[in-house]
Parts: structure tokens; sequence; C-alpha cells
């Protein structure tokens, strides 16, 4: 029997406040689950605008606790309602003063297995958020799910070989890159390096990005958000660069197994000599 799991992407505009973002995410993901999909993910922050525009202490105010405040005890009954898997990221307070940008994965029955927090963060015009986080101090974790094994990346995160290469080792088959990413700064780039990431790792990729300009500045986030398959081909179309898209595709496992035969890049690794590579 194939392996095919249908899978899910929200990419939306900012609705001005959190409880009808929320709102509106959680109707994308009934409409989701009634087409099949057993799991899905949200874009960065995407319970909130994309406030990193600025540099104001006002946005700590975005942040809650990961897995005990209210947006991941909402997702995990919604999870367990539609039956699907959740990638759902939030702007995380742990302590205070301890602030990260996090994607919680929560299992289809709700079950909360975990989180990803952001490793790489950005400090230019537009994206000033090592004002707001910490970069992320958990590692790759690879979740083994009831669709299979699931990654996270986040946004400036694709811009780094490393982080894919650790979750294709841990065993990722699907990764999502939740995103916020501006038309000026590097659109050329979001259809090159997430398809040769998911060819170099060889896995699929859910890549994410939010639409349209929200009220603290004028980074225009120009969606086009899709999955690619472990031989850097779009699952279908890629949804639109203007108006927000609920994208549900297939995506069939075996691929996966089978590309590795056909390209042995794991088999042929030379971890040995990349010891440079990591030295300051």
């Amino acid at each position: 029997m194939p392996n095919v799991v249908r899978a899910a992407l929200v990419q939306t505009k900012w609705t001005g406040d959190t409880e009808s973002m929320v709102q509106q995410h959680e109707s994308h993901a009934r409409a989701a689950a009634e087409r099949g999909a057993k799991v899905i993910g949200f874009q960065e922050v995407f319970n909130a605008p994309y406030f990193c525009q600025v540099q104001e202490a006002e946005h700590y105010r975005w942040a809650e606790p990961v897995p005990d405040g209210p947006t991941v005890r909402r997702m995990r009954e919604l999870a367990r309602e539609t039956g699907m898997v959740l990638v759902v990221p939030v702007y995380e307070v742990e302590d205070s003063g301890f602030y990260y940008n996090t994607a919680a994965v929560i299992d289809a029955d709700g079950t909360y297995l975990g989180k990803y927090r952001k490793h790489h963060i950005p400090q230019v015009k537009g994206f000033w958020e090592k004002y707001y986080f910490r970069p992320g101090n958990l590692g790759w974790p690879v979740f083994d799910t009831a669709v299979g094994r699931v990654g996270v990346y986040i946004c400036y995160d694709r811009h780094f070989p490393e982080g894919w290469r650790a979750l294709g080792l841990a065993g990722a088959q699907i990764v999502y890159n939740p995103s916020a990413t501006s038309r000026s700064l590097s659109s050329y780039l979001w259809k090159l390096e997430q398809p040769a990431a998911a060819v170099a790792n060889q896995y699929y990729i859910a890549a994410i990005n939010r639409v349209g300009v929200e009220e603290y500045g004028d980074n225009d986030f120009y969606g086009t958000s899709y999955f690619v398959d472990p031989r850097g081909q779009f699952v279908g179309d890629v949804a639109s660069d203007t108006e927000e898209e609920l994208v549900v595709r297939d995506l069939d496992l075996d691929l996966i197994d089978a590309v590795r035969q056909q390209w042995a890049f794991y088999r042929d690794r030379r971890p040995d000599a990349y010891g440079d590579l990591v030295k300051p």
C-alpha cells in the first residue's frame, strides 16, 4: 500500500487581533480536515502580527508559555477535534527575560509532543528579531507523530544548511518551515532554497509565508507557500503571492526511500572530513 499523507499549510493576512487570527486558523484547520488532511502547519508567530519590523517593548505582550499558554492549549483541543497533527508557531516566554521564536508540535490526539526554538536570529532592517528572541537551545528535534516523523525549521533558519541536515539525520520525513519573509528582501531565494534543501536532505518541505502589508512596517509578505518533494519538485501549484490560501497536498512518503536509494547522498557523506566547518 502506498504510504501517502495528506498534508496542509495555511498562509494568511494579519486580521488585527489575536482572537480573530486564531479563529481564522481554526476555520482553516477544520476545512483542511474536511478535505482529508492529517497534518497542518501555520505561519511564523501565527497568532500575532510580524512585530519585528519595529523594536518596541510593548510587543513582548504577544509572548506566552509553551505548552501551558492559552494558544497551545486551544490548539491541543483543535487537534483532538480534527484528528490532525498541528505545527503551531508562537512567541514563547519561558521565564522573565527569556523569549523565543517557537513552534509547538501537537499530535493528532491532542498530545503535546514538544517544541522547536528558532536557532538563527536576524537583526536587519524590518527584521529586528534579536530585540525579541534568544537563539534556540533545544537542538533540531524530530517528532514521531500520527503521520510520520515531522521536523520544524523557522524562517531565517532556512538560509543555514546545517539545521536542514540535522533534521534529515534525525529521520525527518516532513519539515515545516513557517516564515515571514518580504518581497523586497529575498523573494528570489524563496523558490530556490527550500527545493534545494529538500533535494540535499531528501525529505518533504512545507514552506509557509505570510501575505500582505501589516501595521508595523512596510514589509510586503508575498505568500507563495508550497510543498516540495525530495526531488525538489513542487507538489501541485504554489500558492498566491497576494491572497490568503489553504494548501492541501498528498505527499507520498515512499518517494523518500526511492530517492535515497537513487541519490545516495547519506551514504556518501564524509562527516570525518567536516570538522573545520564547526570551528569558531
